[in-house]
């Protein structure tokens, strides 16, 4: 959770993956106590080491780490009243959800944090038509896009999908099969076979929904099923094929079928030859070492902003994590220089944030490929009032005077020095 923000949200997966196998019967209550303990437990100490950011601690991940335990604690109390009149499963698995999405808000009324919603609206961006200035922000980045048609393409090529996907169907045989055997709950066992399977099909489930409404999260689905072709060689899964067909034999058939577009993958990735290079970056960040103060104060936008920080060790005014009470006003005012405000207002507003110089960047002015995606566009979804007036950001290209002063420039960058007149 550290250096990603978006953690939280696969740690959520996660601790769902964990109940769901516990209400399905794989795993007793004090295993699920030890690993809500740990996420617990981690959760305290991100909250600390990212100096007391709150949010983390109203977030539907440390929720549903306090439903789940409520859940386990009154237990033996449903079991003693209620389990004749309401299943146990259903009671579980409608508690935690519920209980998840009311706790939120609920934690955040104690702590006195904003409601933060980012992840919800942007669950509803990608559905309906619903925007707004952070949703876009996120919407219009290409990896924040749905899947490209061109993954599950692939993963059929090299057969990664028909062979996970067969190993998925004999997984929920098997659940099904428990199930059907474990009907009440006296009839559940400890420590029952294949709840690591269970477990890594739900999680699967989780990854491939996450993959496909946010292109950059095949980073998770794409691993989790090379984990679960593995199972191609179970016993427990496919023993009857085994029976007629020496194991070796198959999974060595499998695998020669598989290494064929495998290493065409392999071979076109090596053929990438190159380096990273970017020059006008490189004399923008020479000519800040060289001409500024060591305590001058930076803003731009966030890419630029870490480099400056990174290379040059000056002060800049916003970072990253999104989820955190303090960033967004910030993020707005920042990325204001790109919107069709006036330069006198956004002048105001930069030296209350003790900002000495901007950086611009010109590119962030002219359209990107995707319609309604220009920086400009997106601020006229949350400042309607200065709709169709020219860019700020257009103007300061031009000439920025008298609110700003231009003391660097090249084919890529501006800085502007910000006037204390």
């Amino acid at each position: 959770m550290l250096p990603w923000r978006f953690a939280q949200f696969v740690l959520l997966t996660q601790v769902a993956s964990v109940f769901s196998i516990y209400i399905l019967g794989f795993i007793d209550s004090s295993k699920v106590h030890k690993i809500l303990r740990a996420h617990m437990a981690s959760v305290a100490v991100c909250f600390v080491l990212m100096f007391g950011n709150s949010v983390l601690l109203t977030s539907y991940y440390t929720a549903s780490l306090v439903i789940c335990q409520g859940i386990l604690a009154i237990r033996p109390i449903y079991l003693r009243t209620y389990k004749n009149i309401f299943p146990l499963w259903a009671f579980e698995a409608f508690s935690c959800l519920l209980g998840t999405i009311v706790m939120k808000p609920f934690l955040c009324l104690i702590l006195g944090v904003t409601n933060h919603v980012y992840i919800i609206n942007l669950i509803k961006a990608k559905l309906t038509n619903y925007k707004d200035f952070d949703t876009l922000m996120y919407t219009c980045a290409v990896e924040f896009d749905f899947m490209e048609k061109e993954t599950p393409v692939r993963y059929m090529k090299t057969l990664l999908l028909p062979v996970v996907l067969a190993v998925f169907v004999a997984i929920v045989v098997k659940v099904f099969q428990h199930i059907l055997h474990c009907r009440n709950v006296a009839g559940r066992q400890r420590d029952l076979k294949h709840g690591e399977m269970a477990y890594h099909a739900i999680q699967l489930i989780f990854f491939a929904s996450l993959a496909i409404l946010i292109m950059r999260l095949k980073l998770f689905l794409t691993p989790h099923m090379c984990i679960m072709a593995s199972l191609i060689c179970s016993k427990q899964l496919f023993g009857w094929i085994y029976h007629k067909i020496p194991r070796r034999t198959f999974v060595l058939a499998i695998l020669a079928l598989m290494a064929g577009e495998g290493i065409r993958n392999l071979q076109k990735d090596w053929s990438m030859v190159g380096e990273f290079s970017s020059l006008p970056q490189e004399e923008l960040l020479l000519w800040i070492k060289a001409n500024t103060k060591q305590d001058a104060v930076f803003g731009g936008t966030m890419p630029i902003t870490s480099s400056v920080k990174l290379s040059t060790l000056r002060p800049v005014v916003n970072h990253p994590h999104y989820e955190d009470t303090v960033i967004p006003p910030k993020m707005k005012i920042l990325y204001s220089m790109y919107s069709r405000k006036s330069a006198k207002e956004v002048k105001m507003k930069l030296l209350k944030m003790g900002i000495n110089y901007y950086i611009l960047e010109e590119a962030w002015c002219p359209k990107k490929p995707k319609s309604g995606c220009t920086m400009p566009e997106i601020w006229d979804v949350e400042d309607k009032s200065n709709a169709g007036k020219v860019p700020l950001c257009t103007i300061m290209s031009r000439d920025s005077r008298p609110y700003f002063q231009t003391v660097f420039s090249n084919s890529l960058y501006k800085v502007l020095e910000v006037s204390r007149e």
